[in-house]
């Protein structure tokens, strides 16, 4: 890329600071949007602009559609209202902005969990015993059949992020002695079905048995047609972590990023349950660790930019991959921006107010 590339972040989590920096590597002018004037990725990109909050996905998709035309944005990352606007991929293309994230089926697919793991069994991808909660009855039932199993049950909300809503579920009633040290990931058995029982509106969760670490957290790189390019898991193990190609991993990978065209950047997670790796969680976006293989030689945002350009990224060889084992530490971050570009409001729009 000779000339600057104009590349916009919507509003991403603040660890995408790192990813704003791998950019670096090019001719590339970062453009950012946030709601929060104090987000560090604001101060990372040469502009940061405060956008609308409360828009529903299509308004939203609007105020993208003139963002691109007014700043002349070459490449758009969308993390905020992702599908939404994948589903516009065309009409992006007309204003000459390319989309980095995989298509609308795909996003549509694991939005969530539930039709996820459905999808994926189908495709014979090894996936964890899974029941689907509404009710308190169903809730009793899939605990019931996990216990009997000989399995810790646990709970977690069929769509969201990271492990927001993880708990596991006990019987033990509560005592003083939970009140000891940090707060506890557990809940309750009968208070979980009670409040179940007494929600205004409709429950959508998932019971499955606890599985085992190590987390292994494969970061994914595809091409256009949904052919992996470049995949390396990052083994997370307290405060170690390391990197594995293991094909235990890697090929279930391929078969999903293949199976279901997950062109650009995206990412799958495999836990362990007695010793067998499953399919945890797909993003179909960039996971906030993705920066990490740079210790491993590999910048992923730039590639993924490169291929949205028509650029054949230079990756190197799957045996050149693996680095030492490393520790995360955090880094400062201003808060102001890098650049004298002020924040402020972009200009309302007739169709937004």
């Amino acid at each position: 890329m000779s000339a600057p590339t104009r590349v916009w972040l919507n509003r991403t989590y603040a660890e995408n600071v790192f990813f704003i920096d791998l950019l670096r590597a090019a001719p590339v002018e970062v453009w950012a949007t946030h709601v929060d004037a104090d987000s560090p990725v604001l101060a990372a990109a040469d502009h940061g602009l405060l956008e609308p909050d409360g828009l529903s996905a299509e308004a939203y998709v609007e105020f993208a559609l003139d963002f691109c035309d007014r700043y002349r944005i070459d490449v758009f990352l969308p993390r905020l209202h992702q599908l939404a606007i994948a589903r516009h991929r065309a009409e992006f293309a007309a204003r000459g902005t390319a989309l980095v994230c995989p298509p609308a089926g795909a996003i549509a697919t694991f939005e969530s969990k539930v039709d996820g793991y459905v999808a994926m069994a189908a495709a014979g991808l090894p996936v964890p015993s899974w029941h689907h909660v509404r009710t308190a009855d169903e809730l009793l039932l899939a605990v019931a059949e996990l216990e009997e199993a000989g399995e810790q049950p646990c709970l977690k909300p069929a769509s969201g992020a990271g492990g927001e809503g993880f708990r596991t579920i006990t019987r033990e009633p509560f005592g003083l002695g939970q009140l000891d040290g940090w707060p506890s990931a557990g809940v309750q058995l009968d208070q979980l079905a009670a409040a179940i029982a007494a929600a205004p509106g409709p429950v959508d969760l998932l019971v499955m048995p606890y599985l085992e670490g190590p987390e292994i957290s494969v970061d994914c790189l595809a091409d256009q047609d949904g052919r992996l390019l470049a995949a390396v898991g990052r083994s997370k193990r307290s405060r170690r972590r390391s990197f594995t190609t293991d094909p235990v991993y890697l090929e279930p990978t391929r078969h999903l990023i293949e199976t279901f065209g997950m062109s650009y950047l995206s990412n799958v997670q495999f836990r362990h349950h007695r010793g067998v790796p499953v399919l945890l969680d797909i993003n179909t976006r960039p996971s906030g660790g993705l920066h990490q293989l740079r210790l491993c030689g590999l910048n992923l945002p730039l590639a993924a930019v490169q291929l949205a350009l028509g650029l054949r990224p230079a990756l190197p060889p799957a045996d050149e991959l693996l680095g030492e084992d490393y520790a995360l530490v955090a880094a400062i971050q201003p808060i102001r921006p890098a650049r004298s570009v002020p924040l402020h409001q972009p200009e309302p729009m007739a169709a937004l107010v």
